[in-house]
């Protein structure tokens, strides 16, 4: 099957305090129809980065973005920014993280909504506009849409604020859904909601999703593949039922360690990640997670190894299956 999205060696690097930051480093993933993508990770690792480079919304003075995006056989690095206008939305739909201050507190939400798909469709008439709205906001579950069309963001709760902010990104029925930590600000019952929403709308819309998030209980649930980050690169590429129940990648293995168990007892120690992330204004030789790896060996310091398939859907970035699979130098 012909991915929907296809990576292929992204970089994303930012200036910053007159250096650059490597926040995205020489990554590769594809997205196809209908399948929900998972990227998680530390912060910092460069998945929100990794997002925003798919759409092009890296700020053009103090960015810097290199490699291919190729989107229905164009790669999308290749487009002047008025066509990319053209993809944003109607082609790619952007949930954000923050939904208090994505949206724009002077306009009602109806008309955030309405703006945006009457932009990519300028032949439909305003009252079919606003009737398609209201249509919106009932497909995400707010009650009394014809009502809450005229409401302003800070009069909503942080559920219904993001309830809308799906509702904008779906408007105009884009392809791809990309979804940066939709459920961080929200309490547990909210999360569950907007979840059980975005499997509603995928199956009724048939959009392929990115969600990216560093809580693996939601990744658990609403995703078929994922891909694990760390230091700007992919060091782990497989389906869930791989991730959860066969880990190979030693940062995988330590993220699910940490994750506290429900028949935990009081004098049961949690299991953090020990150390620190790198610091990516610095070249790093070997592996980037070497320091805080409990089975790191001389290798690892020394060398970068890429990304290996160790089955036929799964594929992870350590020197141990360099050497099980007899590929060391």
């Amino acid at each position: 099957m012909k991915p929907l999205l296809d990576i292929k060696n992204l970089h994303v690097s930012f200036l910053s305090h007159g250096q650059m930051l490597h926040a995205v480093s020489g990554i590769d993933f594809s997205l196809y129809e209908g399948e929900t993508l998972g990227i998680v990770g530390e912060s910092g690792c460069g998945k929100s980065a990794t997002a925003k480079a798919i759409t092009r919304l890296l700020p053009l003075a103090a960015s810097k973005l290199s490699g291919e995006i190729w989107y229905e056989g164009e790669d999308l690095l290749s487009f002047p920014e008025k066509k990319m206008q053209s993809i944003r939305g109607k082609e790619i739909g952007m949930i954000f993280q923050d939904p208090m201050t994505s949206l724009n507190p002077t306009l009602k939400i109806g008309t955030q909504i309405l703006e945006g798909y009457r932009k990519h469709h300028p032949h439909i008439s305003y009252g079919e506009a606003l009737d398609y709205t209201i249509h919106m906001l009932e497909l995400v579950g707010i009650a009394q849409p014809a009502e809450r069309i005229h409401c302003y963001p800070h009069t909503l709760s942080g559920g219904m604020r993001q309830r809308v902010m799906i509702a904008i990104a779906l408007a105009c029925k884009p392809k791809i859904l990309i979804a940066d930590e939709p459920t961080t600000a929200l309490d547990v019952t909210i999360q569950a909601q907007i979840l059980q929403l975005m499997k509603d709308v995928q199956l009724k819309m048939q959009t392929s999703i990115i969600l990216i998030t560093h809580d693996l209980s939601v990744i658990a649930g609403l995703c078929d593949r994922v891909l694990v980050m760390y230091a700007g690169k992919v060091v782990e590429n497989a389906t869930v039922e791989d991730l959860f129940y066969r880990p190979q990648h030693p940062y995988t293995q330590r993220l699910l360690q940490a994750i506290p168990k429900i028949n935990l007892s009081p004098d049961d120690p949690l299991i953090p990640i020990e150390g620190v992330p790198p610091n990516l204004t610095e070249s790093i030789e070997g592996c980037a997670f070497y320091p805080r790896c409990p089975s790191a060996m001389k290798i690892c310091r020394q060398k970068q190894v890429p990304l290996l398939q160790i089955e036929e859907k799964h594929f992870s970035r350590c020197w141990k299956h360099a050497r099980s699979l007899s590929i060391c130098d």
